[in-house]
């Protein structure tokens, strides 16, 4: 009665009992598909960073001394070599305090007893007359005073003409010593007026403006005619035979950094690419931005400009075979890099995770292993429907 009662209450309509499904096959692989294969290339490893150039001399050139500017022999963008006469002021003041100048030199060397003109400044104390004069004195007083002296033994004259004697030297002697002193005095002054001398001709020389380096004309800031005050800026010059590649590295890649490693970059609007050497490290990391700043001077053909924005691969190490497959064989979705591998005829999906990249190559790090063959262009295989390689 219970299994009459069971039947009785089971559906009727119960699907009949079905066999499990065969495993799905994978698909066949084109037969015009073009295919490649996952080998060991070499491939350095870099650092990529934005960077951008600057002039290696770069040069606001400012007037040394005060006056009227007479000429500017240069515009914005004219080229200049080293040398080259820039900007004139006036020179008429500066020539008459020179004449002054030398004037008083030549009064200061008459005075010693030299030639007016010279650049001879050396005297003989003994020689000069006003020393000559005061030693003559001196002489005679002292044998004055030896004669007083002998007398006074002799009990012949008195000893108030010894002592007027000896008065007599005393003052003599002080009159040497001053005649002495006052050489030296005007030895000082000659000095000061050779002194005087070399600032009036520097002076003079400062008049004229010349550029300190070959380069060109970035900014002019002063006109002819302008009276300028010391220091005043008239143009601006850079230096473009060679410029400075100036970069920021992340702090996490700051420790690969050495000084010597190959720099390659490239600019907007230019399609050739650059190389250099990387020569000036920070001893520091920037606090504000966690950035290590690096240099490199750069040879400029004649096409770079400082300015230019740059991106750059620093070579932190050299090429070594790593496992590489074609950028085209890669396709991505939702963060996940695959390739189709070809096996025995057949398609199947695989991840892969992948590294560096150097032109047409992409670095494999997981997910394939050297030989196998896979889709070279697997843009053309992602919408077809592909089972995932097990």
């Amino acid at each position: 009665m219970l299994a009459s009662l069971l039947t009785a209450c089971e559906p009727t309509n119960r699907p009949p009992a079905t066999t499990p499904k065969a495993k799905a096959e994978l698909p066949l692989a084109p037969k015009n598909l073009k295919t490649a294969r996952a080998e060991l290339r070499p491939m350095e490893r870099t650092v990529t960073v934005f960077g951008s150039l600057a002039p290696l001399d770069h040069a606001t050139l400012s007037t040394k001394v005060a006056g009227r500017l007479q000429t500017v022999a240069a515009d914005l963008g004219s080229p200049v070599r080293q040398g080259d006469l820039l900007a004139q002021i006036e020179p008429q003041d500066f020539e008459l305090r020179l004449r002054q100048i030398e004037a008083a030199l030549s009064q200061a060397r008459a005075r010693l007893g030299l030639p007016l003109a010279g650049d001879d400044d050396k005297v003989d104390l003994d020689g000069t007359s006003t020393v000559q004069q005061a030693r003559a004195v001196l002489e005679e007083a002292a044998r004055a005073r030896a004669r007083a002296q002998q007398l006074v033994e002799k009990g012949i004259t008195p000893k108030a003409e010894l002592e007027t004697a000896q008065a007599t030297h005393d003052v003599a002697l002080n009159k040497h010593r001053d005649a002495l002193e006052e050489i030296r005095n005007r030895q000082a002054q000659l000095a000061e007026r050779r002194a005087d001398l070399a600032i009036a001709r520097q002076q003079l020389t400062d008049t004229r403006l010349t550029a300190p380096f070959d380069g060109v004309v970035q900014e002019r800031h002063a006109r002819r005619g302008e009276s300028l005050n010391a220091s005043a800026p008239v143009l601006t010059l850079v230096r473009m035979d060679t410029l400075r590649l100036r970069l920021e590295v992340p702090e996490r890649e700051s420790a690969r950094l050495q000084i010597g490693q190959p720099i390659r970059f490239r600019v907007e609007g230019i399609t050739n690419a650059f190389t250099a050497t990387l020569q000036r490290l920070s001893p520091t990391i920037r606090e504000d931005n966690r950035m290590l700043a690096a240099e490199a001077d750069v040879k400029n053909p004649g096409t770079l400009k400082p300015g230019h924005f740059t991106r750059t691969e620093i070579v932190v190490a050299p090429a070594e075979p790593v496992l590489c497959v074609p950028r085209s064989a890669i396709i991505t979705f939702a963060g996940i890099e695959k390739v189709f591998v070809i096996k025995e005829g057949r398609l199947a999906e695989r991840t892969i995770r992948t590294g560096r990249i150097s032109g047409d190559w992409i670095e494999v790090l997981d997910g394939l292993k050297s030989g196998d063959e896979i889709a070279a262009n697997a843009s053309s295989l992602a919408e077809a429907p592909v089972s995932a390689a097990h």
